[in-house]
């Protein structure tokens, strides 16, 4: 049996630093803070290192992905290190779990020529604390793979313009970013496209992340969620999946109405939200409807979602455009007059995503020919988006027209139901909403019961198809497009 190391520890220690300084140059700084920077060294023996990890995720990865390298690296300083033992270390970031305690003892990976138990030493702390789970993690083949979505570094709640609208929205996201126990769970954020959901959820990501960073945040969308978990089904690693998931201090799941009608997807998320919920972690969502209006989701998990607080976010008032215009203008430095921005505030309405969108093109239209930003170069700029937002068409309404018109329930647009009699309609509805929206194809889907992007081009196509052989077909699906430009 080997026996520790007698001797200095500043020079295990020092051994360490330049292999994880090593590792840092190789992998990057993502990797490298998502699954490095958290190992604590415990022991040294005569040939052998032990290294500590906060969870058995954690362990299986950096054991399947860095403990060769590490050995190497470690072997270059020390060539007497031959085996590098990676071990679950529930104490590295606070209490252990009960599930951690009960595994620490006898889960363990090794990458080894020769292994050898090591008696037990207290562990040589050399690494900074954890950051939240939202950073980058590489895959096996060296690409990034995002645990969960990154974060717009402009989505702040000092940029986030406050008015009567979004008043309520705003207040009970800084509460529970400030918030160090649970303040509402979940906190249920819902409102149309564009008025600033994804925005106060990266602002909640940011500000605990600045101010509470051994707090493990996690943000993804719904549609992100349902494909790690069929990854983890097709893999056979659903345990890795769920450990994963309900690690985590915060859990913050963007546009949940993705998974309306996939069942399997609602179950595994409906145990992720108890598993958190009865540990007393928080947990964010957002939609673009309130729980009780969400078509498709099970009525236990409607009612689970209805259970903390429901904040809804209104469309905005010219009062707060004109605000938002003005402090989009600061930000970019430059000198907007007064008459321009009035112009747009009245004219752009749908949402703040596309009001901004129409100042950076105004901006940077004046900047690129070298002339000044007045209201008839507005105009002129954007001509298109002012004409379409005078008339704007939404797909509700084309749902709601085309339902009329084919004589069926408009719930039929969103149902499972796949007879004909429903079908049909329902691909025209995609189809018209294709044509005469700016909505993208995914966007449709999800309007349409969450259902795929390549159903709707399937709808697409297939429209396309009987017009060109049914003379009275194509007449109606004209005659429903120019009702609904008229």
């Amino acid at each position: 049996m080997g026996q520790p190391i007698i001797g200095d520890r500043s020079i295990m220690k020092s051994e360490w630093d330049r292999v994880i300084v090593r590792l840092r140059d190789e992998v990057g700084d993502t990797a490298f803070r998502s699954w490095l920077r958290p190992i604590v060294v415990h022991q040294v023996s005569n040939d052998s290192v032990r290294l500590g990890l906060p969870s058995r995720f954690m362990r299986d990865w950096v054991a399947t992905h860095y403990a060769e390298r590490i050995r190497t690296l470690w072997g270059a300083e020390n060539p007497a290190i031959r085996t590098v033992e990676i071990v679950v270390n529930p104490q590295v970031n606070g209490a252990p779990s009960a599930e951690q305690a009960s595994h620490a003892n006898h889960a363990r990976v090794m990458t080894k020529t020769a292994a050898l138990p090591v008696p037990h030493e207290p562990a040589l702390r050399s690494a900074e604390p954890k950051v939240p789970a939202m950073d980058p993690a590489p895959t096996q083949n060296g690409d990034i793979d995002f645990l969960g979505a990154p974060l717009d570094q402009r989505f702040t709640f000092e940029n986030f313009v406050v008015g009567k609208p979004n008043e309520f929205a705003y207040a009970a996201a800084l509460r529970v970013a400030e918030a160090d126990r649970v303040s509402f769970n979940p906190l249920f954020l819902y409102s149309g496209v564009g008025l600033g959901k994804t925005h106060l959820m990266h602002a909640v990501a940011w500000h605990i992340r600045n101010h509470s960073p051994a707090r493990r945040v996690l943000y993804l969308s719904a549609e992100k969620f349902m494909y790690r978990f069929i990854r983890a089904l097709r893999d056979q690693n659903t345990m890795a999946f769920k450990e994963e998931f309900r690690s985590v201090d915060v859990l913050m799941i963007d546009d949940v109405q993705f998974i309306a009608g996939k069942e399997t997807t609602q179950e595994e998320f409906f145990h992720t939200f108890n598993a958190l919920v009865d540990q007393g972690r928080q947990i964010i969502i957002s939609a673009d409807k309130s729980p009780s209006d969400l078509e498709g989701l099970e009525e236990r998990l409607r009612s689970r979602l209805n259970c903390g607080l429901v904040a809804d976010i209104h469309p905005t008032t010219y009062e707060l455009r004109l605000g938002i215009l003005q402090q989009k203008a600061e930000q970019m430095g430059v000198v907007v007059p007064p008459k321009v921005n009035e112009f747009l505030a009245h004219k752009i309405t749908s949402s703040v995503r596309e009001l901004e969108g129409a100042l950076n093109r105004v901006v940077a239209h004046a900047q690129l020919v070298g002339r000044s930003i007045t209201l008839e170069s507005t105009q002129d700029v954007l001509h298109d988006l002012i004409r379409a937002s005078d008339r704007r068409i939404t797909i509700e309404e084309i749902q709601k027209k085309v339902a009329e018109h084919y004589n069926i329930k408009l719930v039929e647009m969103s149902s499972a139901r796949r007879s004909r009699t429903v079908a049909r309609p329902r691909q025209v509805a995609m189809y018209l909403a294709k044509q005469l929206t700016s909505r993208s194809l995914p966007e449709i889907g999800r309007k349409f019961g969450g259902r795929d992007h390549t159903t709707v081009m399937h709808a697409v196509k297939k429209v396309d198809e009987l017009r060109e052989v049914d003379q009275n077909f194509a007449e109606d699906v004209e005659l429903l497009r120019r009702m609904l430009q008229g």
